[in-house]
């Protein structure tokens, strides 16, 4: 067999056959720059556009429990709904450049000192995951996310930042934005909203998915009492002024009468038909100490109510008639 000439190929231009880390760096490293441009194209195209569907919308879908969302712009929104979620979530929101700093190193010692997980994400942050990343956790997603929030606070308002945060949330089993919410439990949309009824939206989207705020039981009913108290701070302090800024703030308006709901809503069958208890007058000072109670306790509306047949008193055994007196002797 004939030997092979020497290579006409200079040795400075001979590929080298690379290892297989190297190999993997180097489509990491694709990968990365091809992502950067992606992302930031896709952002900006969310400022003008409204996003269509997200991962967690997929998620019900698939799992049968449909995905009902009704969009509403910001200028339409009430401004209790706004002020709510401030109080609820984010205090520092119009303060803030995407991340509370204090809020996380808060959450670094809750979570070291054992119990239950708790986070401290801002609202900037939750509206990048909830449009272009996925629910749960995990180093990965979370610096995503981070990668996304420092886009949406540099390149959209936050009035747009509010906007898409109110639209997305998930606010019940299949239900994602505030006036779906509103419309969910209501039976009105999120033009015009009491305080009690924004704080309890406000408190169901931690756990929409274990949460009412038809019947809120327990810690949902008092932390929504809490924020209740908050939305007057938020007002006073005007620290929801950012999301109106160069706009006319919505004129507060009190809620429609509730309508009778026409077709069914997805995920309804997972929930309890339980009617809407009275709503109680709006909280304006911070609420007293609530006594604990078992879990299950449902609301119990505030004021007088009359006793129940077995706490009423029974009537007094009436008096008895004096005997007659014996007639006087040799009368007759």
């Amino acid at each position: 067999m004939a030997r092979r000439g020497p290579s006409a190929i200079p040795p400075y231009k001979r590929r080298r056959k690379r290892s297989t880390p190297g190999r993997i760096l180097s489509w990491i490293l694709k990968l990365v720059l091809a992502f950067l441009p992606v992302s930031l194209l896709w952002v900006l195209a969310y400022r003008f556009i409204n996003p269509p569907i997200t991962a967690t919308m997929l998620g019900d879908v698939f799992a049968g429990r449909g995905a009902n969302r009704d969009w509403m712009p910001i200028s339409r929104i009430d401004r209790d709904m706004v002020r709510a979620v401030i109080g609820a979530e984010d205090s520092k929101f119009c303060k803030h450049q995407g991340f509370d700093v204090d809020a996380l190193q808060q959450a670094a010692r809750r979570n070291a000192s054992g119990g239950r997980i708790r986070g401290g994400s801002t609202i900037s942050q939750q509206t990048a995951k909830n449009a272009f990343l996925w629910q749960g956790g995990g180093y990965f997603r979370k610096g995503l996310e981070a990668w996304f929030t420092l886009l949406i606070e540099q390149t959209w308002s936050k009035q747009r930042i509010m906007e898409v945060y109110l639209n997305l949330a998930e606010t019940g089993i299949g239900t994602y934005g505030v006036n779906a919410g509103a419309q969910r439990y209501f039976g009105h949309d999120s033009s015009a909203m009491s305080r009690t009824e924004a704080a309890r939206v406000a408190a169901v989207l931690p756990l929409p998915k274990a949460r009412g705020a038809i019947t809120p039981k327990g810690f949902t009913r008092r932390y929504g009492n809490s924020i209740a108290a908050r939305i007057g701070v938020v007002g006073r302090d005007r620290l929801d002024a950012c999301v109106y800024e160069g706009t006319t703030a919505p004129v507060d308006r009190g809620p429609p009468q509730t309508r009778t709901r026409t077709r069914p809503i997805p995920g309804e069958e997972y929930e309890a038909a339980t009617p809407l208890p009275p709503v109680e007058a709006p909280v304006t000072a911070t609420p007293e100490p609530v006594s604990d109670q078992p879990a299950g306790d449902y609301y119990e509306p505030v004021g007088e109510q009359p006793p129940t047949p077995e706490e009423t008193p029974p009537p007094p055994p009436p008096a008895e008639a004096p005997p007659p007196a014996d007639s006087p002797p040799g009368a007759g």
